[in-house]
C-alpha cells in the first residue's frame, strides 16, 4: 500500500522483531531486509507471499499490534477450540471476556480473542498513536483496567489516564513531561501490562503478591504528560497543527527537535507548576532563556499550560500517598524541596534507591525549582519524587530499554504500597 508512514514501518519492524522475524536495524524504510521478513510473516500466517504491506497483510500485522481479534461464536465451538485456532490460551479468553460460561456459548455473540503475543513495544520510539493503540488493547484484553482522557495537549491530543486497583492507598505515577524524554512512557507501560498479566493469573512479581496489591493500592498512571511534544521529537513537525512556523523559529530555526523538551507553546511543562516559579522566572535570563523554546522557559504564569494544569487538577482531586514523575538523565532520584516534605520521605527514597541502583541526591537550586514534585511536596506536604533513569544524550536510545526497567520493575510495585 502507498503513503505508509515511517512510524507505521517502524513499528511493523518492531513487531517483526518481536515475533522472531527481522533482526535487522528499526529505521522505518521497507528495504530488503525487511521485505524478506514481510515474506516470511505471510508464509506462516497464510497469506500471499509478496513481501509487501498489502491491505490483508496489514490487516493481519495490525491484528498482532492490537494483540487481539474479535471472534463470533459458531456452532460446534469450544473455547479450547478457539485458543487452539488462533495460537493462544483458554485463561487469555476467559481474562478478556468476563462472566463467560465456557459450557454454553452463545452462538453469533462476538468475544475478544487475545493473541499469544506482547502488546508493548519496547524497541521502537514510542509515539503518541502507539500510546492509545496500547491503551486500547490492554483494555481489550484486561477489561478490569480502567481509563480516560484527562484533559488535552494544545494541539489536541488526549493526556491520558489509566487506572489500575481498588485500595485506599492511592498513588499518582507519570512520564513524559519532557518530550525527548518519551521513553519513560513504554517504561510504565510495559510495567503496566507485566502486572495486569500477572494479576490476571493471581500471581507475583518479585515476590510481591499482584492480588495484594490491588486490593491495597489504587494506582493513576498518566504516561504521556507531553503528547504535542513527543510527537515534534520524533516524528517532526509533519504532524503538528499548531506553532508551525514559531517552533522551528524557538527551535533556532532548526526543523531537528531531537533536543526538544518543552511543549508545543515553547514552554518546559517541569518549569511550569507553582513552586517557586517567580524565583526560578528570575534564574531565566542566567540560563539565557528569554522566551519559548526547547527547553527551561517556565511560561507566563503557573499552570499557563493544558498539560501542566492536567496533571495539577488530577493531584489535587486525589488523595494520595506519594507521586512519582519519571525523566530520563542521571540514574537518581530526589526526594526533597526546601525541607517541606514528611520525614518519612527520606526512608521511601532511600528504599527506592536500594530498589534500584539509583543514586538519592537532592536538587540543585536551578534544577529543584517550578517542577511538578516540587509542587506537589510544597501543596500536599507529602513524599514525592522524581525518578531519572539512563544516562546519555536525551532522547536516550531505546537499546537502554531492558537495563531502565529492570531497575525500575520493583521500585514502580514498592511505590503503591510503601
Amino acid at each position: 500500500m502507498d503513503n505508509i508512514s515511517k512510524s507505521k514501518i517502524r513499528e511493523i519492524q518492531g513487531l517483526l522483531n518481536k515475533l522472531g522475524y527481522y533482526n535487522y536495524s528499526i529505521d522505518g524504510f521497507l528495504g530488503n531486509y525487511t521485505k524478506n521478513s514481510i515474506k516470511n510473516f505471510q508464509k506462516n500466517n497464510n497469506l500471499k507471499i509478496t513481501g509487501e504491506l498489502d491491505e490483508i497483510t496489514l490487516n493481519v500485522l495490525n491484528d498482532f499490534l492490537m494483540g487481539y481479534i474479535v471472534y463470533t461464536i459458531k456452532d460446534g465451538d469450544t473455547l479450547y477450540k478457539i485458543a487452539e485456532e488462533y495460537n493462544t490460551s483458554v485463561w487469555r479468553i476467559i481474562t478478556a471476556n468476563q462472566g463467560i460460561n465456557p459450557f454454553e456459548l452463545s452462538i453469533g455473540k462476538a468475544i475478544i480473542v487475545p493473541l499469544d503475543n506482547q502488546i508493548v513495544l519496547t524497541n521502537i520510539p514510542y509515539t503518541y498513536e502507539i500510546l492509545e493503540n496500547n491503551i486500547e488493547a490492554l483494555s481489550k484484553r484486561y477489561p478490569f483496567m480502567k481509563y480516560d482522557s484527562i484533559g488535552t495537549s494544545v494541539d489536541g491530543r488526549n493526556i491520558y489516564r489509566i487506572r489500575i486497583g481498588e485500595g485506599d492507598n492511592h498513588v499518582i505515577y507519570n512520564g513524559a513531561h519532557h518530550a525527548n524524554e518519551w521513553i519513560t512512557t513504554p517504561v510504565l507501560m510495559k510495567w503496566l501490562e507485566v502486572f495486569l498479566e500477572v494479576y490476571s493469573r493471581k500471581g507475583s512479581i518479585r515476590g510481591y503478591d499482584t492480588e495484594e496489591i490491588w486490593d491495597y493500592a489504587t494506582i493513576d498512571i498518566v504516561p504521556m504528560v507531553n503528547p504535542d511534544g513527543v510527537e515534534l521529537v520524533i516524528d517532526g513537525i509533519e504532524n503538528i497543527n499548531t506553532n508551525k512556523e514559531e517552533l522551528i523559529k524557538w527551535n533556532f530555526d532548526n526543523d531537528d527537535f531531537r533536543d526538544w523538551k518543552s511543549n508545543i507553546n515553547g514552554v518546559d511543562l517541569n518549569r511550569n507548576y507553582d513552586a517557586g516559579w517567580e524565583e526560578y522566572k528570575k534564574l531565566e535570563l542566567e540560563l539565557g532563556v528569554t522566551g519559548p523554546g526547547p527547553y527551561l522557559y517556565g511560561g507566563s504564569e503557573p499552570e499557563s499550560e493544558p498539560e501542566s494544569a492536567t496533571m495539577a487538577n488530577l493531584t489535587r482531586d486525589i488523595d494520595t500517598r506519594l507521586v512519582l514523575a519519571y525523566h530520563s538523565q542521571g540514574q537518581v532520584i530526589f526526594w526533597n524541596f526546601r525541607d517541606l516534605q514528611p520525614e518519612i520521605s527520606l526512608y521511601i527514597g532511600e528504599t527506592f534507591a536500594n530498589a534500584s541502583g539509583y543514586e538519592l541526591a537532592a536538587e540543585e537550586l536551578s534544577q529543584s525549582l517550578a517542577g511538578y514534585k516540587d509542587w506537589y511536596i510544597q501543596e500536599f506536604r507529602k513524599p514525592g519524587y522524581t525518578i531519572e533513569v539512563g544516562k546519555g544524550e536525551n532522547p536516550l536510545p531505546i537499546e537502554q530499554f531492558d537495563m531502565i526497567y529492570e531497575n525500575n520493575e520493583e521500585l514502580l510495585l514498592l511505590a503503591s504500597i510503601i
